[in-house]
């Protein structure tokens, strides 16, 4: 058995019950409205909140089984935001990355330097390495986070809203970093507003009052029903290139 598997997870919260399972290799989009318990459930399936029923499982073992430092080397989280010291230099915030796999008396290596090098470049926050986190706009701290989340190299990445406060080009940057590391093998959970963006996973889940109400292709998913009750009346779905693509009509 591989991959990270939630199995009937009650609370903390809203959550009633949900079984969702992330394998390597693919991205799968969660999707959902204001306080449907998307946050929560990423929260507990990378290990910070504790379920009041059900388990997580991440590689064939309870994901409790596991040591911080040995869950890191294999899991990395991105939350919406981070309370790091303004002061940090963005390299600092990104070598946190790399924390679970130094050695006992925490010295970096080569293979921990090349780690943060390629984070700050894939993630398009090299240009700053050198500047206080406190200088940074939004966008540009969002991908310094990224960066952080990106140099554990982990082979399951949960990210939470990944492209708040990114304009367009890096939103769509952001998203073909996302493709990109699936084809490398890694499993990627991101929770997402945009479903327009979410079409371009290879799945999509939709949490509903804490339950999991459809999950599937994008294609079976993005439909006017299922949205409509999401989101309103208004909402309209067309094919554009094989692909569903969500808007608001009037």
């Amino acid at each position: 058995m591989g991959g990270l598997e939630a199995r009937g997870i009650v609370g903390p919260f809203a959550l009633k019950g949900v079984d969702l399972a992330l394998d390597p290799g693919e991205w799968l989009a969660l999707l959902g409205p204001n306080g449907s318990g998307k946050t929560t459930l990423l929260r507990v399936m990378a290990g910070l909140l504790r379920p009041r029923g059900g388990e997580v499982f991440l590689e064939g073992r309870p994901l409790r089984a596991y040591g911080p430092y040995e869950r890191g080397r294999r899991l990395a989280y991105l939350p919406q935001g981070g309370p790091y010291p303004e002061g940090l230099l963005v390299e600092e915030v990104v070598r946190l990355g790399r924390l679970p796999h130094l050695g006992l008396w925490g010295r970096e290596g080569k293979e921990d330097r090349e780690a943060v090098d390629w984070a700050l470049e894939v993630s398009g926050a090299a240009a700053f390495r050198g500047r206080p986190l406190g200088t940074l706009s939004g966008g540009e701290r969002q991908r310094v986070l990224l960066a952080r989340a990106l140099a554990a190299r982990p082979k399951y990445l949960l990210l939470d809203e990944p492209t708040t406060f990114l304009d367009l080009e890096h939103q769509g940057g952001v998203v073909a970093l996302l493709r990109r590391l699936a084809r490398m093998g890694v499993g990627v959970l991101s929770v997402l507003h945009d479903p327009n963006q979410a079409a371009l996973a290879h799945r999509v889940a939709v949490l509903r009052g804490g339950q999991l109400v459809a999950q599937g292709r994008p294609e079976e998913v993005l439909r006017e029903g299922l949205l409509a009750a999401l989101y309103g009346p208004g909402v309209r779905v067309a094919h554009l290139s094989g692909r569903p693509h969500v808007y608001l009509d009037g």
